[in-house]
Formats: C-alpha cells, structure tokens, sequence
C-alpha cells in the first residue's frame, strides 16, 4: 500500500489518533466476526496500532490508514487463527479433543458487522449497565475516563464493567438476535447508538467541539435499526432526534472550529432535508405510538411517547422556529417534565431548569437547578454549574456567576468548551469592574 513521504504531512502519532477515533469501531467489529471474542479483537486493534507508531513514522502514512490498520490487524488474527488450528490438530493427534475448529470465512459480509457488535455487546448475559460501558468504549473509542464522564460514574467502576463484559461475551456468536431476541435487547441498542450520537455531538474530552464521524455512524445505524424493527415507535424516535440534531452541524462551529451556541446559530446553515427526514421520523413514531395500547396507563388515556421521541419532539421545537426568538420555549419546559416522568434523571431535570428559565424567568429556571445541586451524579457534571452561572447572570448576580462559569470550565475535559466557559467568565469580570 503507498505510503505518504513522511516530512510531507502531519506527525504521524497525531494521524494515528485520529484515524483510531474514526475507524477503532469498524475494525474491531470486523475482527470480532473473525476471531469471536470481542476482547481479542481490541487487543489485534491495537496491536496494529503499535505497529503503526513503529512504522509509520519511518516509512510514512499509508494513502490509506483505517485500511493499513485493518488489514494489518486482520493479518495477526488471521495468523493466530491458524497457530490455533494447529495446535489443536495436535490434540486431536493425541485424541485430547475431537470437534474441529473451523477458520471463518472472511468473505462473510452478510448484515452488519457494527450493528452485529453492538447486538452482541447488548447480550443478556451483560447487566445494562456493562452493556452501555463495553459498546460506548468500542464505538466512541474513547478511553476509560472518557467513558466514566460520559456515563456520570466513576472510574473504576467503568473498568470493571468493561473487564467483566469481555469475559462474558468470550465464544458468544457473532451475529443477529432472532426476532424475539431482538425485542429484548432492542432498548440497550437504541441507547448504546444514542451515547455514540451524543459523543459525536458534543464531545467528551479532546480539541474538537464535535465529532462528526461519529454521529454519521450513529445515524447510520439508526437507520438500519428502522430498517430491522419498523413498527417499533422508539427507533423512530431515536432516528428523528439524530436527524434533527445533526441537521445543525454546519451552524455549530466557526470556520476556525470554535463553538456557536444555539441562539447565536445561523439557522439557514440547518440541514433542511435532514430536518424533513426528522419530522418525518417523529410523525412515524407518534402514530405508531397512538397505535399501540401497551402505551396507556388505560384505555381513556391518551398515548405517551417514548424518551427518545419526547427529546425529537423537544428537538423539533427549535427546528421549527425560524428565529432563536420564535423558539416555544413553553411547550419544550412542559415536554420536559413530561421526559422527566418517563424517564427520570438529573440531566432531564438540569435541561427543564433552562427551558423553565426562559418560559418562565431565569429565577424560575435557578429555582429547579438548586433542587438537584446535591445530585450525586451530576457532581462533576460541567453543565451544572454553566447553567447555574447562566440564570445567575440573567438576574444579575454576576460574581457568583462568574464563579460557576470558572467552576465549570475546571470540570471539562473539551478544550473548545473550557474556551466558552472562560470567555462567559471574563465577560462577568468586566461587568462586576
């Protein structure tokens, strides 16, 4: 494979980084098919990687990466396959084993292999919680501590869970659930492609304010799920809230990557095919929904939709507004507490506190944040004191918004973030002088 003259291009470490953050999912998805073991398959990964580090930077970049690295990794799996056939040829020589390994097919493309690795990663055998840590570590490609932040929990915690994951799925089979399985693990699934949306849309740690790559795959994968489970409300819920969300990509960033907040968005930059394709996602899924009687308490109650449709619905809301000043801000506050019912959370109640603040008035909106201040989970959590510091702002308590806004810009780990933090914080400072 041609390789790219190494003075000519950026330092091949920074190049390997990057190009593992947007292919590490698709090259151990790919290797797990080959060598049914999830754990094995990140290990050959990154042994390719440390092959990469070793190369590239004396013989160049390859004009390729993502398939240097996958076809490299695939030649060590391939290999240990092979010492494994051996070795077990010689047992049976000696008659300590009698089944036969069989060398997977790799021309075996049939389905998905990153929707088959995350079906896989939802196995029950995982409690719900292992599930959300192995398949955000393996998709996001974020480490450890990314994960820990991402998911509100500690550090260790996350380790144990991913450690514990991959012995549990040691020989599980590589492929889709049957039909009733499905159903049964389809509500891990949806969060799982939901965290990977949200890593990409508002990144965990690292330079970037967003990682593209990563919503285009949730997106991606979303879209197959509607394909596999169309009468599921959910999956279209979950479909029109990343089509929505990602129609603003091009309106979150200035031309040098710093972050533009949603009110000070150019709103003509929106996608407007992928806002179509999401208020059409949402409309599946709210007749769905009225469909199904499952979803009333009783049959003189109207349906309630799912949380993934509720946050498209809440998503749609500013989708529709064509000025930052038309925003509803009253039907968002109230969808908002309708979410917090159905699927309570900090977060939920965090978010409500700025749409309450904006329906309502920021001392409205500051009331509902102090309730859940004491939230263990939202301890290192840096929207709490960011959004703090903003309804503090708006009634004039300056310098103790100014003290959030610096509380929260030492709790991120996203530079472009941390810079909005700061800035916010010198605003104050000049006002406070």
């Amino acid at each position: 494979m041609a390789a790219t003259d190494p003075s000519s291009v950026a330092d091949p470490k920074t190049v390997i980084g990057t190009v593992w953050r947007m292919e590490s999912a698709r090259i151990i998805a790919g290797l797990t098919r080959l060598v049914r073991d999830v754990g094995r398959a990140e290990e050959l990964a990154q042994d390719a990687v440390v092959i990469a580090l070793e190369q590239w930077p004396r013989d160049g970049v390859p004009d390729n990466p993502g398939a240097w690295l996958m076809a490299t990794a695939k030649h060590r799996a391939i290999d240990d396959l092979r010492r494994r056939q051996r070795y077990e040829e010689k047992l049976r020589e000696l008659d300590v084993v009698e089944a036969e390994w069989d060398e997977p097919d790799l021309d075996d493309h049939i389905g998905d292999d990153l929707l088959r690795l995350i079906f896989m990663s939802c196995h029950p055998a995982l409690s719900t919680e292992s599930r959300v840590a192995l398949t955000l570590r393996l998709f996001g490609g974020l480490t450890t501590d990314e994960t820990a932040r991402a998911l509100l929990v500690p550090e260790p915690t996350v380790a144990q869970r991913i450690v514990r994951a991959k012995k549990s799925l040691a020989g599980v089979r590589f492929e889709l659930p049957s039909p009733p399985e499905m159903a049964d693990r389809l509500a891990s699934v949806l969060e799982v492609v939901y965290l990977i949306f949200n890593e990409g849309y508002s990144a965990t740690a690292g330079d970037d304010w967003m990682r593209p790559t990563l919503c285009e795959e949730a997106l991606r994968l979303g879209r197959l799920l509607a394909g596999l489970a169309p009468a599921e409300p959910e999956v279209h819920g979950l479909v029109a809230l990343m089509e929505i969300q990602a129609s603003r990509t091009r309106a979150r960033t200035g031309p040098d990557g710093a972050p533009i907040l949603l009110p000070d968005q150019d709103r003509r930059l929106w996608d407007r095919l992928l806002i179509r394709r999401g208020l059409a996602a949402l409309a599946e899924a709210e007749r769905l929904a009225a469909a199904d009687t499952s979803l009333r308490a009783a049959p003189e109650v109207p349906w309630v939709l799912g949380p993934y449709a509720l946050q498209a619905a809440i998503a749609a809301c500013h989708a529709r507004a064509t000025t930052a000043d038309e925003t509803d801000w009253g039907r968002i506050a109230a969808l908002y507490r309708v979410l917090g019912t159905v699927s309570p959370s900090p977060v939920v109640e965090l978010n409500r506190a700025v749409a309450v603040g904006r329906a309502e008035g920021p001392a409205a909106g500051l009331a509902v944040v102090n309730a859940i201040r004491s939230e263990r989970s939202l301890s290192g959590y840096a929207l709490l004191p960011a959004v703090r510091a903003d309804l503090l702002a708006s009634l004039g308590r300056v310098d103790e918004a100014r003290a959030e806004f610096e509380a929260a810009a030492r709790l991120t780990r996203n530079e472009r973030e941390r810079s909005i933090f700061l800035a916010r914080a010198a605003q104050l400072a000049g006002v406070g002088g």
